[in-house]
């Protein structure tokens, strides 16, 4: 990228500042007529100049010229013009400078609309191209630098940049021209004024730069003490679990407070001394009516400077001092941005890029990987200086088994990296067949070596479109838009060198994986789950998914299918019981009495099960049945056991998670309103929600408060008052229980079991699960569970996931693209041994595809073709399983020790 931001913006933008430069030219013309137009309305229309002592008329627009006497001589008239009476003079001369205004505000509108455009389009290149360079980093260097330090100077830091690169040549030429016309003017009508004008131009120039210079500094200050500030806030987030098992959150409070203060000291500084600035400048602006004032006003008297042109001048000198400020603030801006464009360039430079043609997508897709592995003399050192791989050579089969063993710091993270072709060996050579990993295109490395570090991480999608994720390289189809929109939409990203490839395209390599088109797609995603001891956990995710109808209706359709023979096995004598189903005339007894008071879920906020007695209508409702002051009285119960029970026990103690209606905190609360309520004093409203809340929290297996059967049909009668009367504006917020329709607002297993599971039948949820699976199986549903557990949102990292699933999915992505060769960097470190089992024999019985994969234990490369053991970053040893265990070295006893 271009050091200098006006290099940067005349490589990109030299056309388009050229035109906006003309029009800014073409527009001095006219507002040098309007400055004038003043003097002639007050001269020669107000003051009659224009016109004979006897009135008359006088002649406007008048077009004539004199003609040099080589020629001649004389006058040549264009136009006579047009004799006008002195009201039609003065009312055509008003009209006139009112269409002046018009045509220099049009001009105005114009340049600042084209500025703006093309600060924008420069801004957008300048964030792809540092987005673009994020890209080509080489993966060592991101242990230099801070994920949201890059973040922040990409969509904050560079902001100000778009403002200005619009304004970098049309703002001064239009400014200085409208301040440079003004002054002319000023002159012409009488020298001495505009020498003063000039003269106090050029003391504010020579001035307020230089009081400026410290505010410069500060700003640079500024910008990095606040970008600091986002890297460390990321940190803390990132580090939060270590900072909660330390106790140090206070310290974390002191550093940021400790860098608020430091920004607030930098930003107060730059606050006093902008407004200093302010003032001078204020001053020095209004330092010059004074002279036209006082001196125009002597020559006026004296009859040296007629009123019009006094008047001409100081309306001139009106329109001086704001271009001059705008000049002043431009000049300021063009320093600050000068200074953050360098800093945001230095910031996103590293010594070696990945090239752009290594990342085209078309050079060298069709190649593949054969042959041997070939290793000489290969070196890697660290950007410190430290040598981690050391002379390694190495000669193995590129669709072979090989191992690679070692100690901590043996360099075999490394090794395998180099191999991946994600990092450049510093010294030696390294083949996989004809291709060199460390030059070699990604379309060559990404499509045909898969490579599963220790930890995968997961983009914040779905399971389905992390998967896929190994698959999208390319989109298939893109081809031109048909509609003008996006016609015009890519016409401008084409101008501003982004890239003209489609995001909305069909991107899945369907050939890559072997499918012949995206119909298959499922099938081959199931299929890679099971290889990879997923499918289970994916099923469970499914069941309690949420599936949107209208996206998905078959999903749909066979859980109210499943529902149905769910509602048959379960109806069966030695069933009976174990699943109460919903039934608008029953009591649930596996539901809370909030539950059943609702018969449905919610949907949204306004009836959350925790907060459903602040409800309003809720409360209307429960007033209205009677059931208030029964509720009350249950909840005094409920809040005094809860009280007895877990008043002595510590905060944190896990029988308030696992047993207690009321968290520690609020255990003072209760135990207030027991005393008030022994007392017979009246409770408040807010004191009566939170009671009702706990009793509407009660089951009857709590055996709290006894939940009769008289009680129970109260409740009953009460859910069909509640639905009955809901209001229109509530309706939304609830979705009623219904036998025949699918609930939207439920998970898969809420729907399919349309009950809930008893909590009284031993084993329930196990004879349960039993069943449904049964019934999955028979009726060829459970496919539908797996692909809406392919829909699960995975969280920020793929958070919402245990690490050991995140590490499946890693593997299941590099399973997907059937590639020539995987490369597991300790990959399966964090799965039990019998995953570890299945997921290898999956990977091992995958055709024509090699295995390089550095192994945590040393006992597991007995399925191996070959071992390579480090050690120091050299080869300790080289060969089968078999001879190295015989040979009683540092492999045999790292084995023994496993």
């Amino acid at each position: 990228m271009e050091r200098r931001l006006f290099r940067y913006i005349l490589k990109h933008s030299a056309r388009d500042q050229v035109i906006i430069l003309a029009v800014v030219v073409a527009s001095m013309l006219f507002y040098f007529i309007s400055l004038d137009l003043p003097k002639r309305i007050v001269n020669e229309a107000i003051q009659g100049r224009a016109f004979p002592q006897d009135g008359g008329v006088a002649v406007l627009f008048r077009v004539s010229f004199g003609v040099p006497e080589f020629l001649g001589g004389g006058t040549l008239t264009l136009f006579e013009g047009v004799d006008l009476e002195r009201l039609p003079y003065l009312l055509v001369l008003s009209l006139l400078f009112l269409v002046l205004v018009v045509v220099n505000n049009g001009f105005k509108f114009y340049i600042n609309t084209f500025k703006g455009r093309l600060g924008e389009r420069l801004l957008r290149r300048l964030r792809y191209e540092l987005f673009d360079r994020i890209l080509r980093f080489p993966l060592p260097h991101f242990r230099k630098v801070k994920a949201a330090e890059m973040a922040t100077m990409i969509k904050d830091e560079v902001e100000p940049l778009g403002g200005f690169i619009g304004e970098a040549f049309v703002t001064p030429a239009f400014l200085g021209g409208q301040a440079l016309t003004a002054v002319v003017f000023i002159m012409v009508q009488n020298w001495l004024l505009g020498t003063v004008a000039v003269g106090v131009v050029f003391l504010q120039i020579a001035i307020v730069p230089r009081l400026r210079r410290r505010v410069l500094v500060l700003g640079r200050e500024r910008q990095v003490t606040a970008r600091q500030l986002a890297g460390r806030i990321a940190e803390v987030v990132d580090g939060i679990q270590e900072i909660r098992s330390n106790d140090a959150s206070n310290y974390e409070r002191a550093d940021i407070a400790a860098r608020l203060g430091r920004i607030f000291r930098i930003r107060f500084e730059i606050y006093q001394r902008k407004f200093f600035v302010k003032l001078v400048n204020n001053f020095l602006a209004q330092l010059t009516p004074f002279f036209f004032y006082s001196a125009g006003g002597y020559f006026a008297i004296k009859g040296e400077l007629d009123i019009g042109a006094l008047v001409a001048v100081i309306a001139a000198y009106k329109d001086l001092p704001g271009p001059m400020k705008e000049l002043l603030d431009w000049d300021q801006q063009r320093l600050d941005v000068q200074i953050k464009y360098e800093q945001v360039v230095d910031q996103f430079h590293a010594d070696e890029f990945v090239s752009p043609e290594r990342q085209n997508p078309d050079l060298g897709s069709g190649q593949s990987l054969s042959g041997d592995i070939v290793a000489s003399g290969l070196t890697y050192t660290d950007d410190i200086g430290l040598k981690l791989i050391d002379g390694v050579a190495l000669k193995a089969p590129v669709a072979g088994r090989l191992a690679i063993v070692g100690p901590p710091g043996s360099g075999k993270t490394e090794l395998a990296q180099i191999v991946a072709g994600l990092i450049r060996p510093t010294g030696g050579t390294i083949a996989l067949g004809d291709v060199d990993p460390s030059r070699a295109p990604e379309a060559v490395l990404g499509r045909h070596i898969a490579y599963v570090g220790p930890t995968t991480y997961l983009f914040p999608q779905s399971l389905r479109d992390n998967m896929l994720y190994a698959l999208k390289h390319l989109p298939r189809d893109n081809s031109d838009p048909d509609s003008p929109t996006a016609a015009r939409d890519r016409a401008e990203t084409r101008r501003t060198g982004n890239t003209l490839l489609d995001i909305g395209a069909d991107w899945i390599d369907y050939r890559g994986a072997g499918l012949a088109d995206a119909e298959a797609i499922d099938d081959r995603l199931m299929e890679v789950l099971a290889a990879c001891d997923f499918d289970r956990d994916v099923f469970e995710l499914g069941l309690r998914s949420a599936v949107d109808p209208a996206a998905h209706p078959d999903i749909t359709a066979g859980a109210l299918d499943v529902r149905r023979k769910m509602a048959e096995r379960l109806a069966a004598p030695e069933h009976e019981g174990i699943v109460e189903r919903f039934d608008p005339m029953r009591y649930n007894a596996g539901a809370t009495v909030g539950e059943n008071l609702l018969f449905g879920l919610p949907v949204g906020d306004a009836f959350r099960m925790d907060r459903l007695a602040l409800n309003p209508y809720v409360r209307t409702v429960l007033a209205d049945s009677g059931l208030g002051p029964i509720l009350l009285d249950k909840g005094l119960g409920v809040a005094r056991t809860m009280v007895e029970i877990f008043a002595d026990l510590p905060p944190g103690h896990e029988f308030f998670e696992r047993y207690s209606f009321i968290r520690h905190d609020e255990l003072p609360i209760y135990k207030g309103m027991l005393v008030r309520a022994a007392a017979g004093d009246a409770l408040g409203e807010d004191d009566n929600a939170r009671l009702i809340g706990l009793a509407l929290m009660l089951l009857p297996t709590h055996r709290l408060e006894a939940l009769d059967s008289d009680l129970q049909q109260r409740i009953v009668g009460a859910r069909a008052t509640f639905a009955k009367n809901l209001p229109d504006n509530l309706r939304a917020n609830v979705e009623f229980f219904d036998s025949d329709r699918y609930i939207v607002a439920g998970t898969l297993l809420d729907n399919m079991l349309f009950g809930k599971v008893s909590r009284e039948r031993a084993n329930a949820d196990a004879t349960v699960d039993k069943i449904l699976a049964e019934v999955l199986d028979a009726s060829n549903h459970r496919r539908d569970v797996i692909r809406a557990g392919l829909d699960y949102q995975v969280g920020v990292g793929g958070a919402r996931l245990t690490a050991a699933q995140r590490q499946k999915v890693g593997l299941a992505r590099a399973m997907l693209k059937r590639p020539d060769l995987v490369v597991l960097n300790e990959a399966t470190a964090g799965l039990d041994a019998a995953t570890h089992r299945r997921v290898m024999e999956s990977l091992m019985a995958m055709p024509q595809t090699g295995i390089v994969a550095v192994l945590h234990r040393a006992s597991l490369a007995v399925a191996f073709d070959s071992v390579l053991m480090l050690k120091s970053g050299r080869v300790a040893e080289h060969g089968s399983y078999a001879d190295l265990v015989g040979k009683a070295g540092l492999f045999a006893q790292m084995a023994a020790a496993d």
